[in-house]
């Protein structure tokens, strides 16, 4: 881990547009307090792209475009999912999981990215997949211990995540269980998956 931030200089391939264009897109989407955490993501998603060798390129694009829904409507979400026919048990849950699953969609046709190791990232960082490639598994983990992040353990899942990677998605994907539990409200199966696939090894 270290302070020293190598921010990449974008080639067309996967954004229209420069680093800056992009942060003027997503800075235009979000509260203040939400593109700051954005940019802490990327910063955190570049330092574990470094190492454990990830296109950098992939890695800000995706950081910095993983909560570019979060703060959009319900009504924006919905309608999304009938015009893209998602699945519709969808409609059943909420930002938590539309951000994420439905945002990826926005991003997809607002910003013309389509790449599909981007988009999964964003489609799976709150809730983990079955399979997550690297680059999912680096945003998964970057939004999570983000140098804004406080929590009971955090310093010691950060610097996990620098070690085992993929242990560290264990590690967040057990403990947000059991954060849901003990709010003991209705807990999207998805989450299932991803702690049976990482956290029970």
């Amino acid at each position: 881990m270290t302070d020293t931030i190598n921010f990449p200089v974008y080639t067309d391939k996967y954004f229209s547009g420069t680093r800056e264009d992009l942060i003027k897109l997503v800075e235009a989407q979000v509260s203040t307090y939400r593109f700051e955490h954005i940019l802490r993501v990327e910063k955190m998603a570049l330092q574990l792209a470094e190492k454990w060798q990830v296109n950098p390129e992939k890695a800000s694009i995706a950081a910095l475009t993983h909560d570019y829904a979060k703060e959009r409507s319900d009504a924006d979400f919905l309608a999304v999912i009938d015009a893209k026919h998602l699945d519709s048990d969808l409609k059943n849950w909420g930002n938590y999981l539309w951000h994420g699953v439905v945002g990826a969609e926005m991003v997809h046709d607002e910003l013309a990215i389509s790449d599909q190791d981007i988009l999964d990232a964003i489609r799976q960082h709150t809730t983990g997949a079955a399979y997550m490639t690297t680059l999912s598994q680096i945003i998964y983990m970057a939004d999570y211990v983000e140098a804004g992040r406080d929590f009971p353990g955090v310093t010691e899942v950060r610097q996990l995540a620098f070690d085992d990677l993929a242990a560290s998605v264990g590690w967040q994907t057990r403990h947000t269980l059991e954060f849901l539990l003990q709010k003991q409200g209705p807990i999207y199966p998805g989450t299932m998956t991803t702690y049976n696939e990482w956290s029970t090894k």
